[in-house]
């Protein structure tokens, strides 16, 4: 089941396990310089609104109401990252994809789980994705760019501009791998608290921008752990933020700051530390995609505004069993 709370979504398994909830929110963030540089992780500015589509179906295109789900709105050339928070220590196998593109392997979307290469996020272990696993320890951050301008991965590795937007689907752990883990935790630890549970068009796709330090973890689990049979997923449909205003009659969220005008401020980057936690290897595919620099150089376009390098200073460390005091959310 997948709810719509607070511009959250929320997946839960009540059938698997009570304790199976996830909520997932898309943060409005800075977009990091597209220079050739390794940048730390960049702020969450809030969260983007999230409307029902069916909410909306005399305004918005038929494609989006035969793929039913949310829509979201976002300013061309804007920057986004996923933040992943389960209700307690439920695990989630969650496979993430841009126009139908994975966006940790690089192949068109399949259905179910594929164990090698892995395609897919373990949460709460990955607490948040910001882009493209392009290689070991790094990403490329999804930048928003109008669906038909080439820039996107879609286009870039299908040559179509069909899909746009998010593809998100979630499997839980089954029950009985959860109750093991569970207990495994209280031998281990008999005496700490149990946790508790360019033209205005409508369609947005995400495109490879900047390089950011960031890992895509490998699982730690069992993979027959996974609960294949119970799955929810959704379509997160991208709508350019002037054209929202149209159908929605709703005001988009300000233009964010620069990462130039963020730094000068002396505001926090970040820096995120899995522990003993192994990451992936990262794509190919996805490694050789041209960043929307890169494209516009060859096509003689200039796509990015005020693309300034930064140097990042105030950089915090955030490591594995974070407080929630020192999450990425909202800081600005």
């Amino acid at each position: 089941m997948i709810e719509l709370k607070s511009d959250s979504l929320v997946f839960s398994f009540p059938k698997v396990h009570k304790a199976a909830t996830l909520r997932m929110d898309f943060q409005r963030t800075l977009r990091i310089p597209d220079d050739g540089d390794d940048y730390p992780l960049p702020p969450g500015l809030g969260r983007f609104p999230l409307r029902h589509v069916d909410d909306f179906s005399d305004r918005v295109p038929d494609s989006w109401l035969t793929r039913g789900g949310v829509m979201l709105p976002m300013y061309q050339s804007e920057a986004l990252w996923l933040n992943f928070s389960p209700a307690g220590d439920y695990p989630f196998a969650v496979k993430v994809a841009a126009g139908k593109i994975n966006a940790v392997t690089g192949d068109v979307w399949k259905n179910g789980l594929m164990e090698r290469p892995q395609d897919y996020l373990v949460v709460p272990e990955q607490p948040w994705l910001d882009g493209y696993c392009v290689e070991k320890g790094f990403i490329r951050q999804f930048v928003g760019m109008p669906l038909g301008s080439g820039y996107s991965a879609e286009e870039q590795v299908t040559s179509e501009a069909e899909h746009g937007g998010i593809q998100i689907i979630a499997y839980p752990m089954k029950r009985e791998a959860y109750e093991r883990m569970r207990a495994r935790i209280r031998d281990l630890l008999p005496a700490a608290p149990q946790l508790e549970s360019y033209s205005l068009s409508v369609d947005m796709g995400l495109a490879p921008g900047g390089r950011m330090r960031q890992e895509v973890y490998d699982d730690p689990y069992t993979f027959k752990d996974w609960d294949t049979k119970h799955a929810s997923r959704c379509f997160v449909h991208l709508s350019n933020s002037l054209v929202w205003r149209a159908v929605t009659d709703e005001q988009p969220p300000t233009v964010p700051p620069t990462s130039e005008e963020y730094t000068r401020a002396g505001l926090p980057w970040f820096e995120y530390y899995g522990g003993d936690l192994k990451a992936l290897e990262g794509s190919e595919r996805l490694g050789g995609l041209k960043s929307v620099t890169e494209l516009g150089e060859q096509e003689g376009d200039v796509p990015l505004p005020e693309n300034v390098s930064v140097s990042p200073e105030n950089v915090i460390a955030l490591r594995k069993g974070l407080r929630k005091d020192e999450v990425r959310e909202g800081v600005f």
